[in-house]
């Protein structure tokens, strides 16, 4: 059934009307094209068209051709602060102790390019020759009346009366939660000062479209900074918003502003965020000379889902057993620089006739000896892990989309020697494994034989030059936070920290109103970061329901963290944990809100004394240490990878969400306390590095980078 739309009653010939309708929609994307068609296939303007005839098809940028994160150019400033935010959406409810209002925060590269691909139809309107343009994201729908509501709002503006005319008429909006100012014009359009989210429908004025390019360029997300601009302009919105956003289909987008509303508390929200994308082809088996690439081969299939092993000798007996026999009961699914494996392709290519091989060049564009023989007439690539399109190369011949950042540069680890993996019961505490993430980087409990693999240590780099930093919690080292995570049930106070003359502290947790958290707490980070090493801290945990007190390495983008956490409905238990996502500094992997926990019997209750807690971190070994007993270690994949990125030192305590983490919160035992005595730091002087911005909002780099969008939000633990 068609609907008719007059644009403008019959009594009212003058009326303005739309003369062209751009859908920005993505190359990859037919299918929103489709369904944009129909939907405007299906209503018709005043002369009887439909309005599908006057629609013009735009191609969006694309954030996946992005080699790198845009910089700075004359249409788009990809940096913003919060400040910028809270202008749009203040927040009545946060009060933190501070706000880092002018700290820099980065547009993620969908954000970016969003913004471009809405300024080149501002160009194509400001260079038309129609008065007036519909402007469409292709995941909208139109509302049922949208005919009519529109007609309706048309009647405000006569084209005899210049008074009336407009630069930009919002459709599709969405209203900031709390409000914000607005004129009503009357009862179906208003004139609003700001507050207004989504940029998905609007009707374009041909004199906005140039008002809109002589403004650029673009600070931050464009709904947020056109914002910025409606008192230079004549914009107007619908009474209520008349086109929709599908619920049907996936945001392709993402959203820098997420971490830093966060840490005000702004968001309190916190669900599962797990990797969905899983790769379709494999097994994958890459090979190479050395120095060609294939560390960073191994990193990048373990980016685009795969469980990948890579850079060894030998595999693990059985795994090696399960790989002959093609059985698909198998750990990994890709294998990268394995030398035995290199020896059997014959038996490969019979055993997985669908397999993906992957060949690397080196610097005289040489690949493996012999082995580009043996793959003659295989589904095979050679792969020169230099070419700036390497990232297209890989994604093609995998059949799957390359992630939002830049390809991973690793030195080639080699083929490192695995040992006989140690027996847990050997030297561990009993400890029982509590329910890990679904991820591709966490091995499922299912393989219950696995016991990870053990590589061979070798001397790490300046080994026997430690920096200390030092058992005092000296200001030099050591800050206090002040900002909150999402399943954090209060804020970071420094006032919650005391100093003690000897140098360690009492840290507080307090029911305390504070608008967007009930209750307050501590946390101390690191100024430094830290790249392998022994971190210890001795201290006392609190025994009230609800509260954990936490001693743990962390950082973001990717999301990785070694953890030691004691809950205070079981202070008698230790919950030691992994999170492990893969990629280079700044890559936007954060998934996974369980980590792979274990729980380690003390035999003490640890809110009773000071004890002595311990985090050994090495490139192919975790420990862990309690009063220098060893009672737990993991080794590579036991169940994920070993973290390899920088991250800072932190200790906290706070009242969690979750009553599954440390039972439901017990408010009448509140105050309470954690006293630490000290927190040392021993780790290797080429593996420190030192901050150079300190900002509330800088803590994990130097400025904020986008995340997926709110359901994949992984917040700090600190």
């Amino acid at each position: 059934m068609q609907t008719s739309i007059a644009f403008g009653a019959q009594q009212i010939p003058a009326a303005r009307t739309i003369e062209k309708i751009y859908v920005i929609n993505l190359d990859r994307e037919p299918g929103r094209w489709s369904r944009v068609k129909q939907e405007l296939g299906c209503i018709r303007d005043r002369f009887g068209n439909d309005l599908l005839s006057l629609t013009e098809r735009h191609v969006a940028v694309d954030a996946r051709c992005f080699l790198q994160d845009p910089s700075k150019d004359s249409e788009v400033d990809p940096y913003y602060t919060l400040a910028d935010q809270l202008f749009v959406e203040p927040q009545p409810r946060t009060l933190p102790t501070s706000y880092e209002l002018d700290a820099p925060i980065r547009m993620s590269r969908a954000e970016v390019a969003v913004a471009k691909s809405h300024i080149e139809v501002w160009k194509r309107v400001a260079q038309g020759a129609q008065e007036y343009a519909l402007i469409l994201e292709d995941d909208v729908w139109f509302h049922p009346r949208f005919a009519r509501h529109l007609d309706q709002a048309w009647k405000n503006f006569k084209a005899d009366d210049q008074q009336s005319s407009f630069d930009v008429l919002y459709v599709s909006y969405l209203e900031v939660k709390h409000g914000a100012p607005k004129l009503q014009v009357s009862n179906y359009v208003f004139r609003p000062e700001r507050g207004l989210w989504f940029l998905s429908g609007y009707i374009l004025s041909k004199k906005g479209a140039e008002k809109l390019l002589s403004m650029l360029p673009c600070r931050g997300p464009v709904d947020l900074w056109i914002n910025h601009q409606f008192r230079a302009l004549d914009v107007y919105a619908t009474k209520r918003s008349i086109v929709l956003q599908r619920t049907d289909t996936t945001s392709t987008n993402s959203y820098s502003i997420l971490p830093a509303l966060s840490t005000i508390g702004a968001i309190n929200s916190e669900g599962a965020a797990l990797f969905n994308s899983r790769p379709t082809q494999f097994p994958v088996f890459a090979f190479g000379p050395s120095n060609s690439g294939q560390s960073s081969i191994g990193m990048a299939l373990l980016m685009l889902g795969y469980r990948c092993c890579s850079d060894l000798k030998d595999l693990p007996s059985e795994e090696l057993k399960r790989l002959r026999e093609g059985n698909v009961d198998r750990v990994f699914n890709a294998y990268v620089n394995i030398g035995c494996i290199e020896l059997m392709i014959g038996d490969l290519r019979h055993s997985y006739p669908h397999a993906k091989f992957i060949l690397t060049t080196d610097a005289a564009g040489q690949t493996a000896r012999g082995v580009l023989d043996d793959l003659e007439g295989a589904d095979v690539i050679v792969l020169d892990c230099d070419d700036v399109n390497v990232w297209r190369t890989l994604c093609e011949h995998l059949r799957c989309a390359p992630p939002l950042c830049s390809f991973p540069k690793l030195d080639d680890l080699g083929q490192r020697h695995i040992g006989e993996t140690p027996s847990q019961s050997a030297f561990t505490q009993k400890s029982v494994i509590a329910k890990r993430d679904r991820s591709p980087w966490v091995v499922e409990s299912s393989h219950r034989a696995w016991s990870g693999i053990r590589v061979v240590p070798h001397p790490l780099v300046g080994e026997d030059d430690w920096v200390d930093a030092s058992g005092r919690l000296d200001p030099l080292y050591w800050f206090a936070r002040s900002d909150t995570f999402t399943g954090n049930l209060a804020l970071f106070r420094p006032q919650n920290i005391e100093f003690d003359e000897d140098g360690g502290a009492t840290i507080h947790v307090r029911r305390e109103e504070l608008g967007a958290r009930q209750y307050s707490a501590g946390a101390l980070t690191s100024h430094a970061d830290y790249l392998f090493g022994r971190f210890e801290s001795t201290f006392q945990a609190s025994n009230v329901p609800g509260i954990v007190t936490g001693f743990f390495l962390h950082r973001n983008s990717p999301h990785q963290e070694i953890d030691i956490e004691i809950a205070g409905n079981l202070p008698n238990r230790l919950l030691v944990n992994v999170f492990y996502n893969p990629g280079g500094e700044g890559a936007k992997f954060d998934y996974g809100y369980r980590g792979a926990p274990s729980y380690i019997e003390l035999g003490f209750d640890a809110s009773k004394g000071m004890h002595r807690y311990a985090i050994e971190w090495t490139p192919w070994e975790i420990r862990w240490f309690v009063d220098d007993l060893l009672v737990h270690r993991r080794v590579l994949w036991d169940p994920t990878p070993i973290p390899h990125l920088p991250m800072k030192l932190h200790f906290n305590t706070w009242p969690t969400r979750s009553s599954q983490l440390a039972g439901r919160l017990n408010t009448r035992r509140l105050p309470t306390v954690a006293n630490v005595q000290s927190i040392r730091a021993l780790a290797h002087r080429a593996s420190v590095h030192q901050q150079k911005s300190r900002g509330l909002y800088n803590l994990d780099g130097p400025v904020i980078n986008g995340v997926q969008d709110e359901d994949t939000l992984i917040q700090p633990r600190p």
